[in-house]
């Protein structure tokens, strides 16, 4: 995801609301997430599909990675050679 631009990227609820199609059209051109603010304080986010599937994509894949760490400090994993083994055993079935 592009990184969030301060000076065009925050709209009031207001101007949201009154260019809705034309918000769209420059979240998914620019890539970038459009803030949406009500009363002077943040309030939503707008995001393009494609970047929030990525989004979610790298967090469940830091959730696997924080799991494994759990595992892992538990001693719940499996050494290198076993499981190098355990791949190799199925592979060559």
């Amino acid at each position: 995801m592009v990184r969030l631009n301060l000076d065009e990227d925050i709209k009031p609820l207001s101007e949201f609301r009154a260019s809705v199609a034309s918000c769209i059209r420059r979240t998914r051109q620019t890539r970038r997430p459009l803030v949406i603010t009500h009363h002077g304080k943040s309030a939503a986010v707008l995001l393009g599909v494609s970047e929030y599937e990525g989004m979610m994509q790298k967090m469940e894949l830091l959730e696997d990675i924080r799991q494994a760490e759990i595992q892992l400090a538990s001693g719940a994993g499996v050494p290198h050679a076993a499981a190098l083994k355990q791949v190799l055993a199925k592979v060559r079935r």
